[in-house]
């Protein structure tokens, strides 16, 4: 017989793995903040070529030159970061919700089965007509939909935040 204490468990089972899952995204941000100083820097070192180059000297155009590749290398690993980060944030949704969909319905089966099965035929219309399971019923219905949603505004945020990051850093190189 499956409790709703064993539900509950299960439960708590598949939201500790979203948890997991946010703390991998909080990890993918802070490489995100890690490479955002990196840019940063060698923004502040081209800036500081640059005037110099302006200024008349033409012995360190080279040195320059190398500081624009590597400035060019950041950007498009930045994009390439981002197009990265991106794929990973989808992948995960997509896996959280069919992790979620499949351990929901195989609970929701499970319970059922076992506890009709216990059941005589008069229970089980009696069990059919309360209107408290449909209620209950409900209460699950209306928490999944809770928690579909909130997992959808924490992805959604994450996205526009990459996206920021990204307009930042390209304001910052100057495009």
């Amino acid at each position: 017989v499956v409790t709703r204490d064993d539900v509950e468990e299960a439960l708590k089972a598949v939201f500790q793995l979203v948890k997991d899952k946010e703390q991998l995204l909080q990890d993918l941000r802070s490489q995100i903040e890690e490479t955002k100083k990196k840019n940063s820097e060698k923004q502040r070192e081209r800036d500081y070529w640059l005037e110099y180059k302006n200024v008349g000297s033409k012995i360190h155009a080279e040195r320059i030159s190398s500081l624009e590749k590597d400035i060019a290398e950041v950007k498009y690993e930045l994009e390439r970061a981002e197009e990265y980060y991106r794929e990973a944030l989808k992948v995960v949704r997509e896996e959280n919700q069919k992790l979620f969909d499949r351990h929901m319905q195989v609970l929701s089966e499970e319970a059922l089965k076992k506890a009709v099965g216990y059941l005589d035929k008069n229970c089980r219309r009696e069990i059919e007509e309360n209107e408290w399971l449909k209620e209950e019923v409900k209460i699950y219905r209306k928490e999944e939909s809770d928690l579909k949603a909130s997992v959808q505004l924490l992805e959604e945020e994450n996205v526009d935040l990459v996206a920021k990051l990204i307009d930042i850093k390209l304001q910052h190189l100057g495009l």
